[in-house]
């Protein structure tokens, strides 16, 4: 057996044997602060007598009892094997779980603001295995009691409504039994359990009420703007069920925001847990405002696409988190204040997906998943970001009314059970009368993405005498994809008193296939000031602009009247310099001009980070310094002049604090700190002070005990993530040593503390002290291995790589470290070719840069 490493032919083979009616699930919480008494009753049929297992990882198996007969508990580890009987079988399962502290399974976290004990469970993908022993697959469905034993002033949630606990005979302890839930897989049922603070409200569904919670931890009661999350919550549940045509599936909708948690949701049936990052302790950018929202609502599209209806194997996991990609970003554009959210997707979410496809591990969006070791490192941009992009190509290919047509018949008739990407297809060729099978093989079942370039010639009169767009390939992914887009044409206008605009004159819908496509729509037109291929960004494609195009882009870029053009040209720039086919001071000086009186905050979001990349990493190395420096001056001189209190004057202050490093002159920055200085608008709440305080830190220019003192002021898990972070970020060899011994040595630090880590460590600037560690990162990869949890490696392999270093050297050893150990695991492997491959590209954009 391969240990607690499921592979895709075992679940097959376990489905074909077994059909789960049943779980019955015990729990007692109140028995060590490490372990808990966990009981599982499996009630089963068997289609033959044989072998089989059912999946635990926990401190030990005590009793195993298969039809009323005790059988040897053969626990290895991971599995428990059995051997039903044909037709009907109970099996019950005493066992002792762990807790965790790395985000998976249940997470045990201790607030030190109050010393109270607060519990979540986290299962995707395979972790509901280490709070009860179950068949961890997703196509063995069931419905699930839960009896859970708890201190009796905490609250216990669970997929089913809260049941009124049961006292014990024991003080302070008490039981809840809760109903048992409609047929749903293991990694959406939950347990949630704490003093957890409460505000409840109801909506009226097509189910009927539906009552309404939204939790946190005490400590942050204050903080939760809960009406804001309703108001948003029932806009969503009104959308889905029209768009749907399918009532609310569960009996409640609890949304809980929890500690140390890996990623930003999940969608436990009626059950969410959010991040906690999202409850707003100090002012936050109107870009992460925007993204919970968009969570909230993709984590409620999931009540539908993945719980309601679910994959039968990982390979689908793409399908369901694109489909609450899409979903979610829908809802926001057409249902909430935030209709321009398909800006946001494109400058943001495809940023991520364009990036991630061009990496050496890029995959199919349909991935060809083996085992659970390779859906755990396929939470990534082609499974979310390309898959929604392409999603949104195909809404136009097929129409909106036939994709919506095609997803209720889904809905209708594949409720509570679990399905293939083939059964979704059926359902929108019959809508759409569109032959899917050659899309799909185009777009899903290879990897890779094309690139759009508009070749246009022009007569002696300025008009146009040919235009074709040509559709190209990177080497290694031969596939010409069918596009359905827009062409926009724009002029210049000049005067007014905002200076040149650039207007839309034109705009064009055509179908692209092959290498090129003709388009005489534009033959005889004069020649526009600048031609844009994707208008709109209908379909996912790295585009590029003519030469008359990006001048005009270039000199005019502010001229655009909606963002959305703006941030595709900007992207075009980015891909340019990525590519090597822009200098990268070039691109930091496009963007330095373009920031100062932005107001698109998840445009300037990205703008900074690409800016970040290309300075620190993309600029040749004799030039890196100096520019980098004056970029530094630039985001000042923009922030001070931003409008007070604004959005981009947050974002901007945030940057110039994290653009500087040792040798500069950190007076003003130390003066906003201290209130010596004072900049109108700006406001020195708590989660400010910690940015100051690491700017200062990140240009070893802290006094004594400066840390410690802030973190009296903030005595808090998030004070503890940020004094780490601020610690680590000292470009010291002594800083460095500390925490890299208390995140990769040393054992028993939590998940988020490991990333606070991480972040100070890798932080970009004066990256010195970080040249002894390319080799002994390299030297600790493989006793990585033994740290069990996959979360805590993968932060350590992604949070300690020193690509600030960005040489010939740290790519060399990193290439070397995967040549002579083609024996590592895979999803190591993965991570640690996804760390070399920036370098690889960074390097590339050095060499264009010098040459500039």
């Amino acid at each position: 057996m391969p240990g607690k490493n499921l592979t895709r032919v075992e679940a097959e083979e376990r489905a074909a044997l077994v059909s789960v009616q049943a779980y019955a699930v015990e729990l007692d919480l109140t028995t060590s602060d490490t372990t808990f008494a966990t009981t599982s009753t499996l009630t089963f049929t068997a289609t033959e007598g044989g072998a089989t297992f059912v999946d635990f990882l926990g401190e030990s198996v005590e009793k195993v009892t298969l039809n009323g007969q005790e059988v040897e508990a053969a626990y290895d580890g991971s599995r428990i094997p059995v051997s039903p009987v044909a037709g009907l079988n109970e099996l019950r399962i005493e066992a002792t779980g762990r807790y965790m502290n790395t985000g998976e399974g249940l997470h045990r976290f201790v607030d030190p603001v109050d010393d109270e004990v607060y519990l979540y469970s986290q299962f995707e993908v395979p972790n509901s295995r280490r709070m009860y022993p179950v068949f961890e697959q997703p196509d063995l469905k069931a419905r699930f009691t839960f009896t859970v034993t708890a201190p009796s002033h905490w609250q216990v949630l669970s997929n089913s409504p809260t049941p009124e606990p049961t006292p014990t005979d024991r003080d302070g302890v008490a039981t809840w039994t809760f109903s048992a839930t409609e047929p749903i897989s293991s990694y959406i049922t939950a347990l949630v359990a704490g003093p957890y603070d409460v505000v409840r409200d109801s909506l009226t569904s097509r189910r009927g009420e539906v009552p309404l919670g939204i939790f946190c931890r005490r400590s942050l009661t204050q903080f939760l703007d809960a009406d804001n999350l309703f108001d948003l919550t029932k806009k969503g549940f009104e959308f889905f069920e029209a768009e749907f045509d399918q009532p609310y599936p569960f009996e409640k909708y609890d949304q809980i925001f929890t500690p140390e948690y890996n990623m930003g949701a999940m969608e436990n049936a009626g059950c969410v847990t959010f991040n906690e990052m999202y409850v707003f302790r100090s002012k936050v950018t109107d870009a992460i405002v925007e993204r919970r929202g968009l969570t909230v609502l993709h984590e409620l599209a999931h009540m539908w696409f993945g719980n309601l209806v679910t994959m039968k194997w990982w390979n689908d996991l793409w399908l369901n988190e694109s489909f609450a990609e899409w979903a979610s970003t829908t809802c926001q554009s057409e249902a909430t204040q935030w209709t321009e959210a398909w800006t946001t997707f494109g400058t943001h979410e495809k940023d991520w997906a364009y990036r991630q496809d061009q990496l050496s591990s890029t995959h199919p969006i349909v991935a060809p998943i083996r085992d659970l070791e390779d859906v755990e490192v396929n939470f990534d941009g082609i499974t979310y970001a390309k898959g929604a992009s392409v999603l949104k190509q195909l809404v136009a290919y097929v129409g909106r009314e036939a994709f919506r047509d095609g997803l209720r018949a889904y809905f209708a008739k594949h409720r509570w059970s679990n399905t293939t990407l083939d059964d979704l297809l059926d359902e929108l060729e019959a809508t759409s009368g569109r032959d899917l099978r050659t899309w799909s093989k185009a777009w899903l079942e290879t990897a890779g993405v094309n690139t759009l370039r508009p070749v246009i010639e022009v007569d002696d009169r300025g008009r146009i005498s040919s235009a074709v767009v040509e559709q190209t390939f990177a080497p290694g992914f031969e596939t010409l994809r069918p596009h359905r887009l827009a062409i926009g044409l724009y002029a210049v206008e000049l005067g007014g008193a905002q200076g040149a605009r650039l207007v839309r004159t034109a705009r064009l819908e055509l179908d692209l296939v092959g290498e090129r496509t003709e388009v005489p729509e534009l033959v005889g037109r004069v020649q526009p000031d600048l031609v844009l291929v994707n208008d709109d960004d209908l379909t996912y494609a790295k585009i590029r602009l003519d030469e008359r195009s990006l001048a005009t882009a270039i000199e005019h870029l502010r001229g655009f009247e909606s963002s959305l053009p703006k941030s595709l040209v900007l992207a075009s720039a980015w891909d340019m310099t990525r590519d090597a086919e822009m200098s990268s001071r070039t691109f930091a000086e496009l963007v330095l001009d373009v920031l100062p009186g932005e107001s698109d905050s998840t445009l300037i979001r990205t703008l900074l980070a690409q800016l970040t990349t290309a300075v620190h990493l993309y600029v040749a190395p004799e030039h890196r310094d100096a520019t980098r420096r004056a970029t530094l001056e630039r985001l000042w001189s923009a922030a001070t002049s931003a409008e007070p209190g604004s959005d981009a004057q947050l974002q901007l202050v945030t940057a110039a604090a994290g653009f500087t490093t040792t040798g500069d002159d950190t007076a003003y920055l130390r003066g906003l700190l201290s209130g010596d200085e004072s900049l109108d608008g700006l406001e020195l709440d708590t989660d400010m002070r910690w940015t100051l305080l690491t700017g200062l830190a990140g240009a070893n220019a802290l006094e004594d005990g400066e840390i410690d003192a802030e973190l009296a002021r903030d005595a808090t898990a998030t004070g503890q993530e940020r004094a780490a972070r601020a610690r680590a970020s000292v470009p010291t060899a002594e800083a460095k040593e500390a925490a890299w011994k208390a995140a990769v040595e040393d054992e028993g630090l939590s998940n988020s503390m490991v990333d606070a880590y991480g972040l100070g460590f890798g932080r970009l600037g004066d990256v010195s002290a970080l040249e002894p560690f390319v080799a002994r990162y390299h030297d600790a990869l493989r006793s990585l291995q033994d740290r069990g949890s996959m979360a805590l490696i993968e932060s350590i392999v992604l949070g300690f790589y020193p690509r600030g270093l960005a040489s010939a050297e740290l790519r060399d050893a990193t290439q070397g470290w995967l040549d002579a150990h083609t024996d590592s695991p895979d999803a190591l492997r993965r991570i640690v070719a996804e760390n070399r491959d920036p370098i690889t590209r960074a390097l590339a954009a050095q060499e264009r840069d010098a040459q500039a």
